[in-house]
Parts: structure tokens; sequence; C-alpha cells
């Protein structure tokens, strides 16, 4: 399946969190996305690893993208290497993405760091010829492939972004998306342990965190990435 925009996230609900609201645009202008994610989430205070299946397999549909994958490794222990990094390749080249959208550089969780380099390094690794590995499908050997470019998105620390995208009219579907999540967020009913997450502050900082970003670009609502490369436009007037 080719897609034109892949998103890896640690855990299941990072890519809502975080981009959800740009897939969701690009969804509707036609483009093909997908979503990988890393872990179950199994090491999470609230849910089960069970329950985080359920709730990504909803938010997908929310969201209307093409494919969502779980690559099932450790939450917490996963690591970067020649194993993980393998593996990622596959799904890579499985999907022949023009751009990939992953983990924060650095951020609060362990995982989004290990994830975000991950990634990278899969990326760049998936582009090479004398790397085989085999179609999951057809036993078939796969061709390389490197994305165009890599975009980080911004997690729990308020990094400066490099780019910012305008995603005004797309906050409900991301909303809506993020709270198919209901075993990890704000639920006064619940009598599940508190997390950093589970606060009504945290959820409301979703949409002010974008609506400050928007105010920064001239826009209602915004989500911000971080670049490993200059960022290229063909115009000055590309840029709003």
């Amino acid at each position: 399946m080719k897609l034109d925009i892949l998103a890896i996230g640690a855990h299941p609900d990072d890519v809502e969190l975080s981009c959800g609201a740009t897939l969701a645009k690009e969804v509707s202008k036609g483009k093909k996305v997908g979503i990988i994610d890393l872990t179950r989430g199994e090491l999470g205070t609230r849910g089960t690893a069970e329950t985080r299946d359920e709730e990504a397999f909803n938010a997908a549909k929310i969201l209307g993208v093409h494919s969502r994958i779980n690559m099932r490794f450790a939450d917490g222990f996963f690591i970067n290497d020649k194993v993980h990094q393998l593996e990622l390749i596959k799904m890579i080249r499985y999907y022949r993405p023009e751009i990939v959208i992953c983990n924060a550089v650095d951020d609060r969780h362990i995982d989004h760091g290990k994830g975000s380099q991950l990634v990278s390094d899969a990326c760049f690794l998936s582009g090479l010829i004398k790397i085989e590995t085999i179609n999951k499908d057809d036993n078939s050997v796969q061709h390389p492939w490197r994305p165009k470019v890599i975009y980080h998105y911004i997690q729990w620390k308020d990094l400066e972004p490099d780019i910012a995208v305008d995603v005004t009219g797309f906050m409900d579907v991301k909303m809506e998306a993020v709270l198919a999540y209901k075993t990890q967020f704000f639920d006064p009913n619940s009598d599940e342990p508190e997390t950093p997450i589970s606060s009504k502050n945290f959820t409301d900082s979703i949409d002010y965190r974008a609506r400050n970003l928007g105010r920064l670009i001239g826009v209602a609502h915004a989500e911000g990435y971080t670049v490993e490369r200059c960022a290229a436009v063909d115009s000055l007037f590309d840029l709003k």
C-alpha cells in the first residue's frame, strides 16, 4: 500500500495528541495516511493493552486514516538496535511514504525520544540497497525506499517548532479521536489512578496549545513540528 503520509508514535494516542488535526486535514484533501504504533502502551497506568487496542482502532476510524498497525515492541524497553530497525524498515518499504511524522526529539517520556531516533535511523537505512528485507504479503524482496522528509511533532515539552501547520477547522475531529482513548484522559467518574495526562488541565491544554501556536502564525489553531534538515519552499510567496 502506497501512502502519502506515515505517522508513527511510540504509544497509541501519541499521534492523535500531537498531529491528529494535521492528519485529518490531509485525509480531507484526499491524501492516503497511515499510522504505526510502536508499542501497545501496556505499561500505562490506566487501562490495559487490550483497551488501548480498541481505542486506537476507534480513533483511526474517526481520523479516516487508511491503515493502522501496531509493531508490538516492548513499552518502556524497546531500543534502537538492528532488530527493531529492520522491523521498521520492512514497514517503511511496504508503505513507501513520501512523508514520515514521528515522536518529539526530546520529551518527558523516555520512549518518545527513543522512538524519534529509531524512526529517523530506520528511514535512512531503508534507503540502502544492500539491506535486504522481505515483503510480509508475498515473500518478495522489498525495494529500498527513503521518505522525502521527516517531521517530529511536539509532545509534553514546549519545544520551539520549526514549522507550524494551520489546522483550523480540524480540531473537533482531533479532539474526538483523542477522547476515543476513554481510559487515558479526564473522566470525573473514573476511579483509576491520576496520571499527568488524566487531568482536566491536560485535556484543556490540547486546545489552548493549538490556539497559542495558531496565534503566532495568524490562524485559529496550529500544530507544530521540528525538522531534521532545512525546510525548503519554491517561492517566498509560499510562506504565510
